[in-house]
């Protein structure tokens, strides 16, 4: 991705926020030159990827294929004695037009929430022992305290304040229902670890090659400088 579009999509996700009044912490507002100065009292933004995220699965069509989020709180399991939350809470950014395609999580479990906008249609497949999908069983669904059985591929639509629970091997993507508009959506969930806790299918990146064509407007949660 370009810098640029990068620098874009944060402003967008920015705007997102403040219009539905889901106010950030300080730390998603330093610019690149303020992170110079950091310290080590910054670790934990650092070390448990807090702060700004941007996907495009290594795919190069970010309107298409790919979203905007910020990583509010998460722990490490790797480094659990330093940071033991055993949560984590994001928002994320699905304009319409954007796909976030098929995958699931090895440890997480998360409630995905819809915010404010549009509505939001999230597929759903059990996977198989394999770790394939299963494009025949039915799939037990459960949204805001009520459970149902759908079939497999079944969209589950979220309006606004509705929410869905995603857990462990449950297949899942995301695509904004056509006509409604951009939508802002939480997840909270066990500690996140983007390098080693999604499974796509098929396979695909997870962050940007990035093309420095212009200043960045904020860092990304992967970009952070060593503490002074």
């Amino acid at each position: 991705m370009k810098r640029s579009e990068i620098n874009k999509a944060l402003r967008e996700l920015e705007a997102m926020c403040k219009k539905y009044h889901c106010y950030l912490p300080p730390f998603c507002h330093f610019t690149p030159d303020e992170w110079q100065s950091k310290g080590h009292e910054y670790d934990e933004v650092r070390e448990c990827m807090l702060g700004w995220d941007i996907t495009d699965y290594g795919r190069g069509n970010f309107d298409k294929l790919g979203f905007s989020l910020i990583t509010i709180r998460n722990g490490n399991r790797k480094h659990a004695d330093k940071y033991p939350k055993v949560y984590a809470e994001k928002l994320l950014f699905l304009k319409e037009g954007q796909y976030s395609p098929n995958h699931f999580h090895w440890f997480k479990t998360e409630d995905i929430i819809n915010r404010g906008g549009g509505n939001v249609l999230i597929r759903v497949y059990n996977s198989k022992e394999d770790e394939s999908i299963d494009y025949e069983s039915d799939v037990v669904v459960h949204t805001d305290g009520k459970s149902c059985t759908v079939p497999a591929g079944t969209q589950i639509r979220l309006a606004p304040g509705e929410s869905i629970y995603v857990y462990q091997g449950l297949y899942h993507d995301f695509t904004v229902e056509p006509g409604t508009g951009d939508v802002l959506l939480g997840e909270v969930s066990q500690c996140n670890d983007d390098n080693t806790d999604n499974r796509f299918n098929p396979p695909m990146g997870r962050f940007p090659a990035i093309e420095e064509d212009e200043p960045p407007y904020r860092l990304l949660c992967n970009e952070y400088p060593a503490a002074k």
